[in-house]
């Protein structure tokens, strides 16, 4: 009896969810009957679901680069009630991240971020204003600093020991290795010690919560096209998803951090200083313009796995993808890292900087595969005019960095993997030239640069040092797929599995 209650109920709301989006579609259809004057050129629009069509699928970002070799740089698409506005050259990115960088500095809203973010406030989603400069002040001089970056290099050296170890292993057997998986834990190891330690109880639990999390984030979500209609959340079952996985992931959280409050109190004053101790160390000082709470102190904990771990393991797979397919590249590359190193096991930082082509290697992968081809959302905090045309207030702005770094316009043989474009090359990673930005530029700039690259280099450094690759038995370098899928990051759609011979 109590069942068939239920299931009447839901019948019912759902028949009521129905009225209600009709009567928002036909006031949609009334308020949009027109066509807008001056907005930038796209492709047609349907009605209710507006460009929605051209935006599903596996590679959003491949379909807005086609969509803008038909219209411009400079493009429109209308998502259900969302102005989407994309840019793809360097000139208008200039215009968005220079130019008018206050204006769209700020995040668009969307349901997921709101619930697992702590009513956004983290730094990658933090709508701009004085929290914000706050958060990124913080992360500039306390937490990802060069002098915190550089503290943090016993734990890298420590992880990427146990990252070649588990290859010899493997090697040892001949068996093909799974690099992606091998990847994946070592960035999560590191990110995890760099935040909470080494002798954290919870590390486990946080990793499981974090995979529900990012797959919450990476899909497409039809509550996010629709603002106004917020029931679209709840019966679509992506806010009760989020908000289930949002109180799993507050109890890890709730622990970890009381964990450390425990320590702290006993005066335990050997333990490694990391961020959950330093930010609970400024929260408590009572110095900032704006109070620092226990939840946002959590929003910024997610940051960093969100934006640290998928990114740099991703990073990974591609070099090493690229680097077993050129061979002339990876042996350019490990003469020069052996070079290097002669004999020794180790290098400093700041000597890893100084190997040249290998840091060419790197900017030619994050060109060809940069972590996010569409740079997070921006909006529109004010209508404005860019190439004559209205941006109108409250548009939501991709900038699609994949389709500008691969411009013919700007990059020679733009599909090809060639470390030595950057040889002689002004171009850096800190946002300054806008026809390569792997990391974003501008006030939205990715905070995490020193950090992400003091462990890659590390990483790639020892894998070329101690390592001969090939593919294993049976196939060619012309058989290595390099299907990639779309989702918090690009990452490759299959596990990267290489032959390793250890360097005797």
């Amino acid at each position: 009896m109590e069942s068939s209650v239920i299931s009447i109920f839901s019948f019912l709301l759902f028949i009521l969810s129905l009225i209600l989006l009709l009567i928002k579609m036909l006031l949609w259809i009334q308020k949009n009957s027109g066509t807008p004057d001056n907005l930038p050129p796209g492709p047609r629009k349907l009605p209710i679901i507006g460009s929605m069509l051209h935006l599903i699928g596996e590679h959003p970002h491949r379909r807005l680069s086609r969509l803008a070799k038909t219209y411009g740089p400079l493009l429109h698409l209308k998502i259900g009630e969302v102005d989407l506005i994309t840019i793809s050259s360097p000139e208008l990115a200039r215009e968005i991240m220079k130019t008018h960088d206050v204006n769209f500095a700020s995040r668009p809203q969307m349901v997921v971020g709101k619930i697992i973010f702590y009513n956004n406030s983290d730094i990658i989603f933090s709508p701009y204003g004085k929290y914000w400069w706050q958060l990124r002040k913080i992360c500039a001089m306390n937490l990802l600093s060069p002098k915190r970056v550089k503290s943090f290099s016993f734990i890298r050296e420590e992880e990427t020991s146990n990252l070649v170890e588990q290859i010899r292993a493997a090697a040892h057997l001949g068996e093909p290795v799974n690099l992606s998986k091998l990847f994946f834990t070592v960035a999560n190891s590191t990110v995890a010690r760099a935040a909470f330690g080494k002798d954290c109880a919870h590390r486990e639990s946080f990793f499981v919560a974090m995979k529900v999390i990012v797959k919450l984030g990476s899909g497409f979500n039809i509550a996010d096209t629709f603002p106004s209609m917020g029931f679209l959340g709840e019966i679509s079952g992506l806010r009760p998803r989020a908000l289930r996985a949002h109180r799993h992931m507050d109890s890890i959280l709730n622990e970890i951090i009381e964990e450390h409050r425990a320590r702290r109190a006993e005066g335990d004053d050997e333990a490694e200083e990391d961020i959950v101790d330093v930010l609970l160390k400024i929260k408590d000082s009572g110095e900032l313009d704006v109070p620092l709470t226990t939840d946002n102190i959590k929003a910024v904990i997610l940051d960093l796995f969100m934006a640290g771990t998928e990114t740099s393991s991703g990073f990974l797979d591609w070099v090493m993808s690229e680097l077993i397919r050129h061979p002339k590249a990876m042996q350019k590359a490990q003469l020069e890292v052996r070079k290097a190193f002669n004999g020794r096991t180790k290098i400093e930082e700041n000597e890893t900087n100084e190997l040249q082509y290998l840091n060419c290697v790197i900017k030619e992968t994050l060109r060809l595969h940069p972590p996010a081809p569409l740079l997070v959302p921006r909006t529109c905090s004010e209508s404005v005019k860019l190439s004559g045309y209205t941006i109108p207030a409250r548009s939501r702005i991709l900038i699609n960095a994949g389709a500008i770094m691969k411009n013919p316009k700007y990059w020679e043989n733009p599909e090809s993997f060639c470390p030595e474009r950057f040889q002689g090359s002004t171009l850096d990673l800190k946002g300054t030239n806008f026809e390569y930005f792997p990391f974003g530029s501008g006030r939205r700039i990715c905070p995490g640069i020193a950090f992400a690259l003091a462990n890659i280099e590390e990483w790639l450094a020892q894998l070329l040092l101690n390592f001969d690759w090939r593919m294993p038995d049976g196939k060619t370098r012309e058989d290595l797929d390099m299907e990639e899928v779309f989702g918090g990051t690009v990452t490759r759609k299959n596990n990267l599995y290489l032959l390793a011979t250890p360097l005797k």
